[in-house]
């Protein structure tokens, strides 16, 4: 059994009690991860290339939605039900990406209410409607733009209140500036980039749709 002063994380007097140390090294935790993503990521395309109807940027669309729905569902659906994942003994996986990640960002060791909260919605809520996207883009459903749009909204709203309640805190939960910057920084980045782009892209299909609209009321 080892003590809390025995984990690596800031701040040091954090109490994490029967703490195990990760044992898989960071390239295989990211690797795995990596793999699987783009495992993920080559059955959407290629089965998405199936029909012509179903446009290029479409089927990315679907890749994306298809990827961040079962990483909220999964990784992160994980990480709120297990609260204990850094007394993991069994070398589960899942258990030690988040000890592995919480070096960037130990907040998720320490189970900080914000962060459960975040996470929880976004597991919860999120990670189905994701993966509704998939099948809306690929249907061709009325509802795929304001659905996409939607989902984008809430990862936006979900990683700034994540940045956010970091600064407000004090902003020194990681173990160097290697993992702030690989984890904190870098693993999150493409949830503020990639939702704001659909988010602007589906905007502005929903607005033209609109004017569509509201020009065949007029000849009628």
């Amino acid at each position: 059994m080892e003590g809390s002063s025995n984990h690596p994380y800031v701040p040091r007097d954090l109490k994490l009690e029967d703490y195990v140390p990760v044992v898989l090294p960071m390239s295989t935790i990211v690797g795995i991860y990596g793999v699987a993503s783009l495992l993920v990521v080559s059955i959407v395309w290629i089965f998405s290339g199936r029909s012509k109807k179903i446009t290029r940027i479409d089927r990315w669309l679907m890749c994306w939605w298809a990827f961040t729905g079962l990483t909220h569902m999964i990784l992160e659906g994980y990480f709120v039900f297990s609260p204990e994942f850094y007394k993991d003994k069994t070398v589960n996986y899942l258990a030690e990406v988040w000890k592995e990640y919480s070096k960037g960002d130990s907040r998720y060791a320490a189970r900080a209410s914000d962060i459960v909260a975040v996470e929880g919605l976004t597991a919860v809520l999120e990670g189905p409607a994701c993966l509704l996207a998939v099948y809306a883009i690929a249907t061709r459903k009325s509802y795929s733009y304001i659905l996409q749009f939607a989902i984008s909204l809430g990862q936006l709203y979900g990683t700034f209140v994540y940045f956010i309640t970091s600064l407000l805190d004090g902003d020194n939960f990681a173990t160097s500036p290697f993992y702030y910057y690989a984890y904190y920084v870098g693993a999150n980045f493409s949830w503020l980039v990639i939702p704001t782009l659909i988010a602007i892209r589906c905007w502005k299909k929903i607005c033209a749709a609109v004017v569509v609209d509201a020009q065949k009321k007029k000849t009628r």
